[in-house]
């Protein structure tokens, strides 16, 4: 290719924070703010996990707004446009306190040291399995079994080929600066979703019966396709809300405590149509379309179904903090 395809910068600050703190950042609740945006589907991710874990009292959340410019995301929700607790205005600054000279993009999500106020890492794949298998002390009664070891040598197969092909892919299309380029992107996102419709023909879940990380980093994508991908990455063969297994899988796992109550549509919106002027010049925020059809009834339970795994439960309601705009969602949620 002559440079017209897209190509994400996949290097991250790979520190961790362990039970052991062998990178010098041991667990500990109350230390750490994880900083997301609800526009952004890796940030998601974090969001989805930290809800069904039951992390929220251990590891506080910072929300950055939909849109911003080239510099950073910034927490324009708070009063007085700066974090409560960084006392921050752009996720910026916690990347410069790591490094003056951070050379990389400013991105979502990323855990911070209330301490220093200093990015500890943005690794986002590593980031929800550690918080998974090294947060255990700090997990909720009942919290579900993400990556079981048994399974994980599949759900990483499964994780990269959905990362390189859909996650990423969608972006591989909508970047893309040639025909060809974009043709190239195109079909390899089609002929992997096919190939999930598929899998999803004989199971509930990705993995099986229950729920696991691999289908926390579908969804994120998924949930966008048909509001935003669709049009402005110009990736619209069809809706996914067209397709029986992947439209019914969406539905099912919208409906499903820590997902679809992490979303919000008008926010989605924004970021890609306001910030990606190069797509889209006018950067008109489209009305549509009416995404209500997430509550309909779905076919999914007539699959063998552990939605939890064993000894798992459904996650506590959301902070009342941290409940979607009504206005912004199909969903009527309640925090706690």
């Amino acid at each position: 290719m002559d440079g017209s395809e897209y190509k994400r910068d996949m290097n991250y600050i790979t520190t961790r924070i362990t039970e052991d703190g062998l990178d010098g950042y041991p667990v500990e609740a109350g230390r750490y703010r994880l900083a997301v945006a609800r526009a952004c589907p890796w940030a998601n991710r974090a969001m989805i996990v930290r809800r069904l874990l039951g992390l929220e009292d251990a590891i506080s959340m910072a929300m950055a707004g939909p849109t911003h410019d080239e510099r950073s995301w910034t927490f324009d929700l708070d009063p007085d446009g700066k974090d409560p607790v960084l006392g921050i205005e752009r996720l910026q600054e916690a990347y410069f306190a790591r490094d003056p000279e951070y050379p990389r993009g400013i991105t979502v999500p990323a855990i911070v040291d209330t301490r220093d106020g200093a990015v500890v890492t943005n690794d986002f794949a590593q980031m929800t399995l550690d918080l998974g298998s090294e947060w255990t002390r700090f997990q909720r009664e009942g919290a579900p079994d993400l990556y079981p070891e048994a399974l994980r040598e599949e759900i990483d197969e499964l994780d990269d080929y959905v990362l390189h092909n859909i996650n990423n892919g969608v972006y591989e299309a909508g970047f893309a600066t040639s025909q060809e380029a974009y043709e190239k992107a195109y079909r390899a996102l089609w002929e992997a979703l096919d190939v999930i419709e598929k899998r999803l023909g004989t199971r509930r879940y990705l993995m099986g019966s229950s729920i696991t990380e691999a289908d926390v980093r579908l969804f994120a994508t998924l949930v966008r396709m048909d509001p935003v991908y669709y049009t402005h990455f110009k990736v619209g063969r069809q809706t996914i809300r067209s397709m029986p297994n992947l439209g019914g899988y969406l539905k099912d796992l919208f409906q499903t405590p820590g997902f679809g109550d992490t979303i919000d549509f008008q926010q989605i919106k924004e970021h890609y149509f306001v910030v990606h002027s190069q797509i889209n010049p006018t950067q008109v925020v489209p009305v549509g379309p009416d995404m209500s059809w997430l509550l309909d009834a779905h076919d999914r339970d007539r699959f063998e179904t552990d939605t939890w795994g064993p000894g798992g439960t459904a996650p506590e309601p959301p902070l009342k903090a941290e409940v979607v705009d009504p206005a912004h969602t199909p969903l009527h949620v309640v925090g706690r």
